[in-house]
């Protein structure tokens, strides 16, 4: 699969992290074509995509007419871009930075579904463009690396300079998975391999390629760790979620979402790795407690290191990935003849959620943690929910935020429950 680079002029990766500080107004040479200042009808702007950035403390909505970012922590639109026609599908920030990842879509889109655009937002302007042959299944972005999908291959390049550096194989990919880690001192890729349920995990800076069977059917929802040592899958069955060593490819735990089949929208990993989220189309977030350590972790180191500018040396070694069983607070519950393991179904000797929120079925919703125990859930019907749960008893989750985020006038409700 041939591609396209281009950059008006040479790039350098991006400076100091900040809020989106929009300028008032766009200049007439903007690629993005000059905004209609009196177009700002919220009821003709649909939903194409919501995403997460890379610290889970923003999200970005891909709308039939721009595009949106959204602060989490207070809830705060921070970024709007308007168009009278034009829609984007893909919309990937890079932390909270000025620059992003666009690709159009939608009826009108606003670039074809074949390019990736590179823009700055400060500058108001294109910095590069990736153009290809097949359509834009997702585009991931490092501070030193950018990252673009399609269905049978994945390319990596360098940021500053666009210099394509990987190209990788994979199995038919059309759901874009592919995810990255974010440290600064590990460079860390996992997608879809070539057979089957494999997971195919790059250690790009030990040079270090692990293939690891996953599941029996095709790969649906994958993950990593900030630091990309724990690796969290789930397939198109939608079950089960397994936990993986990403060094040795070791499966580290096993959690059950249910036994009824399942489409699983995403997977998130709290920064202290304790606590694992699961959204599906049954309409149920489902919080896991996990018994895997990373030794020496901390939630706060964690979101501090991604956010330190890049420059790859090498990665940590397999020993610093510590995987044990913690004395933790909650505990996943199993069934009451998990005593007979071996002689029942497997089902009944696994572990279950730990703690719940329902949802209305028939939209899509991916899911983050916040601060503490908090767990933050966006929708695809333009819905922001925000909730508690109880690190030591679980259960029901306390519903503490919802936002209309999509309509003119975003209304608020803080139900006591949910």
């Amino acid at each position: 699969m041939s591609s396209t680079v281009s950059a008006p002029r040479g790039i350098q990766p991006p400076g100091r992290l900040g809020s989106f500080e929009p300028p008032n107004s766009w200049p007439t040479s903007s690629p993005l074509s000059q905004p209609q200042a009196d177009y700002n009808d919220d009821e003709e702007a649909e939903l194409l995509s919501v995403n997460w950035n890379q610290d889970y403390g923003c999200f970005s909505a891909g709308t039939t007419n721009g595009f949106r970012i959204y602060n989490c922590d207070p809830f705060k639109e921070t970024l709007r871009r308007e168009l009278k026609g034009g829609g984007f599908r893909i919309v990937e920030m890079l932390f909270r930075c000025n620059i992003l990842a666009l690709v159009g879509g939608g009826a009108n889109p606003q670039y074809p579904p074949t390019k990736v655009m590179i823009w700055d937002d400060h500058q108001s302007r294109c910095i590069g463009e990736f153009a290809f042959r097949s359509d834009i299944r997702a585009a991931k972005l490092r501070r030193d690396c950018i990252v673009v999908v399609l269905e049978h291959k994945i390319y990596v390049y360098r940021f500053k300079d666009l210099k394509l550096l990987h190209q990788i194989e994979t199995l038919a990919n059309p759901k874009g998975l592919c995810c990255l880690s974010y440290h600064s001192n590990t460079s860390v890729l996992a997608c879809p391999g070539l057979h089957r349920g494999q997971v195919r995990v790059e250690h790009f800076g030990l040079k270090v390629t692990k293939f690891i069977s996953a599941h029996d059917s095709h790969i649906a929802c994958i993950t990593l760790t900030m630091d990309g040592l724990l690796l969290a899958t789930a397939s198109t069955k939608g079950t089960l979620i397994r936990i993986f060593n990403t060094m040795d490819g070791t499966r580290l735990q096993e959690v059950r979402r249910g036994l009824d089949r399942a489409d699983i929208y995403s997977i998130a990993l709290s920064p202290n790795v304790q606590w694992l989220a699961v959204s599906s189309d049954k309409g149920t977030v489902h919080i896991f407690s996990l018994r895997v350590r990373v030794a020496g972790e901390d939630a706060s180191d964690q979101h501090g290191a991604a956010q330190v500018p890049a420059g790859i040396t090498h990665q940590t070694s397999s020993s610093s990935l510590d995987a044990l069983i913690s004395p933790n607070t909650g505990a996943n519950p199993s069934s009451s003849l998990s005593f007979m393991r071996g002689v029942l179904p497997k089902y009944f000797s696994s572990e279950w959620s730990f703690a719940q929120f329902h949802l209305p079925e028939g939209t899509r919703y991916i899911t983050a943690f916040g601060a503490q125990n908090t767990v933050i859930i966006i929708g695809m019907d333009g819905s922001f929910y925000k909730c508690n749960f109880d690190q030591v008893n679980g259960g029901a989750m306390l519903q503490k935020e919802y936002v209309r985020f999509l309509t003119a006038e975003s209304h608020r409700t803080r139900p006591a429950t949910t």
